[in-house]
């Protein structure tokens, strides 16, 4: 996260530039009281939140290489992302058989029917990936797929990864012959001294005629702390690297659907592959749900967080509503038994359950969260099906926290979830929306908020508006509880965004985080456990601050957004401890708020380590454009 020194010179020549006296802006006037308490900081406060957008799981973090696995989507003209690449005189044919697959959730495959083939013309079949299928040297890749012959015609099958350029194959395994029963075989591809790309594809060859029925081809790289259909490293290690506390899942539209048959059905994500029935995301395109109910909580053990479990409260997207009471009920009955799936014992029905799909110990939870955007029902009856979910929910486990998505008028929410999507100067007028809020009313989650500036990713003008907003939330931690950014993930590749302004891009081979990305994890690095009393004054339209402390560590964080052309000084005036004479800083900035981080230059805008003298008073100038983060120490 340090930048290369020429670039952090070049960034303090060009403050320097600009600090004339007739362009620097007014000495604000800080005062922080570390022996003055307000309120404590919320352990909790910054998470994670994602839905299949932007292709987030399939083609972003969850690491399956085959696209179109049990070739749910058809296209137009054949299998997409699948086609045929006969060799020589072979001679064979793909189409989707929709009366024959391997399991009744997978009741359809593609038949391979191949009319002439040896083993000098080979036919075969390959699949592109996500935009290419990244390899690397010296690297194992395990695969499987379900296959099954005609019963007079035993064929053969070859398994390879293939450079789309040059032709040769960078990895080859066996799999003898499929049988006229339908079964699962296994493989690995192991590459040698291969230059790394992502220009490479899958291809699976036989060289005997006949009928060969496939269906969940499936090929994993290496995973996060080595999960069996787990997730991509680099995506998990950046998002550890924001410190966050917790994951919102499902999250978002995902859970609702376009219509409650295409809700996030969460019994038909779990249990073996072979039995999810996969099923289309509101942002039209098919879910493999690969990443069912169950990958979700082994993402939240792998980073060490809690979940954040959103169930479905019969609305869907496009206005379908279930009505309250005896219709609902069975919605309501699907929500307790996901809950006891979540931390339900072996001795309950489905705590049993999960512990057979091998996670015997069950996970924590302290929020429940009833739909999602539920404001936008208009038939009026998210109050009533709330209070049905709530009762239920309540009885069973009475700790547990229940959050509405939308305001109530009859009854007080235990946590009411809040999302804005705003510019960045948006964002800097409303950083005081919750400083006079009743704190009698229910807690805040904000549980979506992006500054949306800059495509795919955010630019540094995005990052200044996140910044100067988290500044508010962490002011106001003692009734914002949580937040979480979104959308978190976007595949950078074309067509492969739907949502602009996201935090973290990535394509098959490479990911990088946003501005955005870095702003978050220095606020969520640099937190402290409560915060103090502070005062700040003239300090203009374009300067945001908030302070925390940790009493046990001896340490405040105080942190300051410029977000003007102009550098700021501030003189600081500090009460209540005595400090170190050196304090470290952390500084985010940029030359315009248009500079961005991308694909193919991901680090141009990250954080630099430095240093100032401080005291109980001292100066300090913020470049323009710049998120800062000082770590003081008290002795």
């Amino acid at each position: 996260m340090i930048l290369k020194p020429s670039r952090a010179l070049q960034l303090l020549a060009a403050s320097l530039a600009l600090a004339a006296p007739a362009a620097v802006a007014q000495t604000a006037q800080l005062s922080i009281q570390l022996d003055k308490p307000l309120h404590p900081v919320s352990p909790m406060l910054y998470g994670l939140m994602t839905e299949e957008i932007n292709y987030s799981y399939d083609g972003g973090l969850y690491a399956e290489m085959v696209r179109n696995r049990t070739f749910q989507d058809h296209g137009f003209g054949g299998l997409s992302h699948w086609n045929l690449d006969n060799k020589g005189d072979a001679r064979s044919t793909i189409v989707f058989d929709a009366t024959e697959g391997p399991s009744a959730a997978l009741p359809g495959s593609m038949l391979f029917d191949i009319t002439s083939a040896d083993a000098s013309n080979l036919a075969g079949v390959r699949n592109e990936g996500y935009w290419g299928m990244a390899l690397q040297p010296d690297t194992t890749y395990k695969g499987s797929l379900y296959a099954k012959a005609d019963a007079d015609n035993s064929v053969p099958l070859t398994v390879s990864l293939v450079s789309d350029n040059t032709r040769a194959a960078l990895a080859t395994a066996s799999i003898g012959n499929a049988s006229s029963t339908w079964k699962r075989y296994d493989f690995s591809l192991k590459t040698g001294k291969i230059s790394p790309s992502s220009t490479n594809h899958l291809l699976i060859s036989a060289g005997h005629s006949g009928k060969l029925w496939l269906d969940l081809i499936s090929l994993f790289p290496p995973t996060y702390k080595n999960r069996e259909n787990g997730n991509r490293s680099d995506i998990m290690e950046l998002m550890a690297g924001m410190r966050p506390k917790f994951l919102r899942l499902p999250g978002g539209n995902y859970l609702e659907g376009d219509f409650i048959d295409e809700r996030f059905d969460w019994k038909t994500t779990i249990g073996p592959l072979v039995d999810r029935p996969t099923h289309r995301s509101p942002w039209n395109y098919q879910s493999s749900d690969g990443m069912g109910l169950l990958e979700f909580l082994e993402w939240t053990e792998d980073l060490k967080i809690e979940p954040v479990l959103a169930v479905f409260a019969g609305y869907a997207l496009k206005g379908d509503h279930i009505h309250p009471g005896p219709a609902l009920t069975p919605y309501v009955e699907d929500a307790l038994d996901e809950i006891e799936f979540v931390t339900g014992d072996t001795g309950t029905k489905w705590g049993a359950v999960r512990a057979k799909l091998g996670h015997p110990a069950p996970f924590p939870l302290q929020y429940v969260e009833v739909g999602n955007e539920d404001w936008f029902d208009k038939s009026g009856s998210y109050e009533s099906r709330y209070a049905q979910f709530y009762k239920a929910i309540k009885a069973k486990y009475p700790k547990l926290e229940i959050i509405s998505t939308a305001p109530l008028k009859r009854m007080k929410p235990d946590v009411l979830d809040d999302h804005y999507y705003k510019r960045a100067d948006d964002f800097f007028r409303f950083v005081h929306h919750y400083d006079d809020a009743d704190r009698n009313g229910p807690k805040i989650f904000v549980g979506e908020w992006a500054t949306r500036e800059g495509a795919p990713t955010t630019n540094l003008g995005a990052a200044l508006g996140d910044a100067a907003w988290m500044t508010a939330m962490e002011r106001n931690s003692d009734l914002i509880i949580m937040a979480s950014y979104a959308p978190l993930f976007v595949n950078v590749n074309t067509g492969g965004m739907q949502w602009e302004s996201n935090l973290i891009g990535y394509n098959a081979a490479h990911s990088y985080g946003s501005p955005s990305y870095y702003a978050q994890s220095l606020f969520g690095e640099h937190l402290g456990t409560s915060v103090p009393s502070s005062s700040i004054t003239n300090a203009g339209d374009r300067l945001f601050y908030s302070v925390t402390t940790d009493t046990v560590k001896g340490t405040t964080y105080l942190k300051l957004v410029n977000a003007s052309s102009k550098p700021q000084p501030v003189e600081a005036a500090i009460t209540g401890a005595t400090l170190s004479s050196t304090a470290t800083v952390y500084t985010l900035a940029g030359y315009t708020t248009a500079e961005t981080n991308t694909i193919t230059d991901p680090k141009r805008i990250v954080p630099v380590k430095s240093s100032i003298k401080t005291g109980a008073q001292f100066t300090h100038s913020i470049p323009p454009y710049a998120i800062q983060v000082i770590v003081l120490v008290t002795k």
